[in-house]
């Protein structure tokens, strides 16, 4: 299965390292982050774990939850978060679904056989509280993925969300954003009374928008 943009991401039951969960209810009104993994004891995803926990109230505070995802069963699962604990100093504090039957392997389309032909490939999904998919990354099993630039991004879709806006390239947190082409002049100036800056027709700045 190839999930798109905007595609509803599949639900699933599956059981985890919190017991059995039930991914759409397990979201509930909140965002999500599900991260997959080739396999427990694995060097690259046991330092990405360990971030991942590290960043955890990171993600909190943008009312986003995280769930990793290893082919392995939740015994495994026991002892490589063992491990994560000693060498990468922070506990794992999300769940880790135990995929053995790759169920959800399958439903999100882990398994490339040309990279593997058992193993998941290392896959980001951001999905919305609307279950919608926001966002797909995948990764080589050789680089280690940004858990900034997800916060980062899931910054900008929050405030995209919310604000006829886009970030620009390398766009954080506070910086100036582009007024939307769907926003005539006119319109602007009720929507962004603290003005803005023409650099093309088609390329207003602005202050980043500030929720009430």
């Amino acid at each position: 299965m190839s999930l798109r943009l905007g595609d509803t991401a599949p639900d699933f039951t599956q059981q985890s390292t919190i017991g059995e969960v039930h991914f759409h209810d397990w979201i509930g009104d909140s965002w999500a982050v599900l991260f997959s993994h080739p396999a427990d004891f694995t060097p690259v995803c046991t330092t990405e774990l360990g971030e991942a926990a590290r960043l955890k109230p990171e993600f909190e505070k943008r009312n986003v939850k995280i769930i990793g995802l290893s082919v392995d069963p939740v015994e495994k699962h026991g002892s490589w978060a063992a491990d994560i604990a000693e060498t990468q100093g922070t506990a794992l504090n999300f769940p880790l679904i135990a995929d053995a039957d790759r169920k959800v392997s399958t439903l999100y389309g882990l398994i490339h056989p040309n990279a593997d032909t058992t193993a998941t490939v290392r896959s980001v999904f951001v999905i919305d509280p609307n279950k919608k998919v926001r966002l797909e990354l995948t990764y080589p099993a050789s680089t280690g993925r940004n858990f900034v630039e997800l916060l980062r991004t899931i910054d900008s879709l929050q405030l995209t969300d919310k604000f006829k806006v886009a970030t620009p390239v390398n766009w954080k947190q506070g910086e100036d954003v582009i007024i939307t082409t769907a926003v005539s002049d006119e319109e602007a100036k009720t929507r962004f009374p603290q003005g803005w800056k023409t650099l093309k027709p088609y390329l207003r700045v602005t202050k980043q928008p500030v929720s009430v």
